[in-house]
């Protein structure tokens, strides 16, 4: 089965995306090394007055409802919704939404990087950046969230951390019509539209539609796991697979279905449990057309038509088209190993779906009825035999 993981905003390719500060869009713009920067032009408002300035939001945007002191700052936050970049580079052709950002991307063809860190030496292009830097060695962090209390480094990382309390989407899919809470969501989805898939493994050779999924793909081929758990020792690759591994041993399970009350351990669970009420199935295979709710799914269903099978077990070499395959395998016919007890008799199972079938016979739930009469029946296996009864009778 493959891991569900949470959002993680972590990821290489978000950081250098997601992060937009719209009541001030004038004080920060993004540099080449992917980090949201005070501006130093003179054409730009600066943090500390931003920060400071509490008086009156008079003006609205018209797109989102969201309020602004004046209307230069409005008009500025309306390129976001409108997509219109006004500002060209003259080398490369690149546009953008204002002016502080062309100013920081020109010093990418010109390599200048005037503002260095006394510290560890780093080198930034603007001084705005270079000050956000210094509090990764002070451990500064000046924004707090008034929701939650949390706390940041820069005003755009908080701007980009209330959207998860307000629920704002402000990047709409010209195509489809979908909103986004990140710029980054919005060009990643539009990828699903083109097809394009710019990152490539330079090992084997595979495609990828996010940068940040090269990277994950990258650590199959190092075999790289820094990540481990202190309670049983299991090895991860990234961060937010081991918290979320780590819910399995506290019990933890935070994010609960608005439809019926169930309860997950991660965000990426619950969103493929609510397609169960919708009735969404995203996932379309390609050669035959069957949906699926769940990418974990459509990934096993096609590699039934390619054939593959990638993994393989280290003991007897036999190849299996999933990995819950292969440690069903493992566990069967190697270690003997019944890793499911039942808490009532104390009986043991290889599998967990044998174990939820086996307490059947202690709740006595019988989730199987027939269609023709009623009769409910504990096991699938039950009510086919007994659909057989009204077959004879009709013939």
């Amino acid at each position: 089965m493959e891991l569900l993981i949470e959002e993680d905003h972590n990821d290489p390719e978000a950081n250098t995306n997601q992060l937009l500060y719209h009541n001030c869009p004038m004080n920060e713009s993004q540099n080449h090394e992917g980090s949201w920067n005070l501006d130093s032009g003179t054409n730009s408002i600066s943090e500390s007055r931003c920060n400071s300035d509490t008086g009156k939001k008079s003006l609205t945007c018209d797109f989102c409802g969201k309020s602004f002191k004046n209307k230069y700052n409005m008009n500025q936050h309306h390129r976001i919704h409108t997509g219109e970049k006004p500002y060209s580079c003259e080398t490369c052709g690149k546009g953008f939404y204002v002016s502080s950002s062309l100013k920081s991307h020109k010093t990418t063809h010109t390599g200048e990087k005037p503002y260095s860190c006394k510290t560890c030496g780093k080198s930034f292009t603007q001084r705005g950046s270079l000050t956000i830097h210094m509090r990764t060695h002070t451990g500064e962090k000046p924004y707090h969230c008034k929701t939650c209390r949390k706390i940041f480094t820069c005003s755009s990382h908080l701007s980009v951390h209330i959207r998860t309390h307000t629920g704002e989407k402000p990047y709409c899919c010209k195509t489809c019509g979908k909103m986004f809470t990140y710029r980054s969501q919005l060009f990643g989805h539009i990828r699903t539209h083109t097809g394009e898939k710019p990152y490539h493994c330079k090992t084997c050779g595979k495609m990828f539609t996010y940068n940040s999924h090269l990277w994950r793909h990258m650590k199959t081929h190092t075999g790289e796991k820094p990540y481990s758990c202190k309670t049983c020792g299991k090895k991860f690759r990234r961060t937010c697979h081991l918290t979320v591994h780590m819910r399995y041993h506290t019990g933890e399970k935070p994010y609960s279905c608005q439809t019926c009350s169930k309860q997950f351990s991660a965000s990426s669970s619950l969103k493929e449990h609510a397609r169960l009420h919708t009735g969404e199935k995203p996932y379309s295979c390609q050669t035959c057309g069957k949906l699926f709710s769940r990418s974990s799914s459509f990934k096993d269903h096609v590699r039934l038509h390619t054939g593959e099978k990638p993994y393989s077990c280290q003991t007897c070499g036999k190849r299996f088209p999933r990995s819950s395959s292969l440690k069903q395998h493992h566990v069967r016919s190697h270690t003997g190993e019944k890793p499911y007890p039942c808490k009532m008799c104390g009986k043991m199972f290889t599998r967990s779906s044998y174990l939820s079938v086996h307490i059947r016979m202690h709740t006595g739930e019988k989730p199987h009825h027939c269609k023709t009469c009623g009769e409910m029946f504990t096991y699938s296996s039950q009510l086919l035999r007994h659909m057989k009864t009204h077959t004879a009778e009709k013939s």
